[in-house]
């Protein structure tokens, strides 16, 4: 709930958390799954959720030879003034991006909304922005009273079929 300790503790630890260190983790991980015996190496996909969309998409752009798909659902600061701000490696994405927002969102407003499409679109990104209609940030867990299960039942859907086509 905003405004209660847990909600200030999570804050504490985004603003504390930068790109920078988790791509060095994201580096580690991939490097880990190379090295097991009987793992498929080839592509891989990512997805995050609000603070931890922009990791998603930051490692689409770091590892673009590996990251074949990208999801990124009612993320928080995708453009910012921040050096590392997601909307400035969307150019770098090869794999195939997506990016859903919440209608209803103070951490995503729709004017950001919009100015995020209008890059994704100069870049020339591929993939897609996707605005869910009448939703709040966080529509997809159940546990939360804003949850929205025909909205959080079209993200499944879409984020599987992300990963099918592209990841097989």
């Amino acid at each position: 709930m905003h405004g209660s300790p847990e909600h200030e503790r999570m804050r504490a630890v985004r603003t504390r958390m930068t790109i920078p260190p988790v791509m060095e983790d994201v580096a580690s991980l991939i490097a880990f799954a190379d090295a097991l015996a009987g793992v498929k190496q080839g592509p891989i996909g990512v997805h995050g959720y609000c603070m931890s969309g922009p990791y998603a998409l930051a490692a689409a752009a770091r590892y673009p030879d590996r990251m074949a798909a990208a999801a990124s659902f009612y993320s928080t600061w995708l453009v910012s003034d921040a050096e590392e701000s997601p909307h400035l490696t969307l150019g770098r994405i090869k794999g195939e991006a997506y990016i859903a927002c919440a209608e209803i969102d103070d951490l995503a407003p729709l004017p950001m909304v919009a100015e995020l499409r209008a890059l994704f679109e100069q870049a020339g990104s591929p993939g897609e922005i996707e605005l869910y209609p009448g939703v709040h940030h966080g529509f997809a867990f159940p546990q939360r009273k804003i949850y929205d299960r025909p909205a959080a039942e079209r993200h499944w859907e879409r984020l599987i079929a992300l990963y099918r086509r592209r990841l097989g």
